[in-house]
């Protein structure tokens, strides 16, 4: 099992920044990808960045520009460093990482973390 746990959220102003960090732990074989996707009220949760092993990113077009997504390998540790917020921001933040355990591939969540952008 991989657990996953996200910190940085809180309540922020638009133009501001908020860093998400987001630490994996437990029977970590190889992590194939970690990711973050948020949801916000009414919402489908969606993509907002991912980094492979490799360290090729992928950005939803709505955060592109804005947000940074990077990682520790040793640490087993994603950030994501968010700039210019938006209200639409607003939503609860997911970590997600795919993991090879050796047999298959195994999704896993944290619970989340709540950003919140005040106009």
């Amino acid at each position: 099992q991989v657990q996953l746990v996200e910190s940085g959220g809180g309540l922020v102003q638009a133009g501001g920044s908020l860093r998400l960090s987001c630490l994996a732990s437990g029977s970590i074989f190889s992590v194939i990808d970690m990711g973050w996707y948020r949801q916000a009220p009414g919402k489908q949760r969606d993509m907002v960045a991912r980094i492979t092993s490799g360290g090729l990113t992928n950005y939803s077009d709505s955060v592109k520009g804005r947000f940074t997504i990077s990682r520790d390998s040793a640490k087993n540790t994603v950030y994501l460093q968010m700039n210019d917020l938006k209200p639409e921001d607003t939503a609860v933040y997911f970590c997600n990482t795919q993991n090879w355990d050796g047999r298959r591939i195994n999704t896993y969540w944290g619970k989340g973390t709540q950003v919140t952008v005040s106009s």
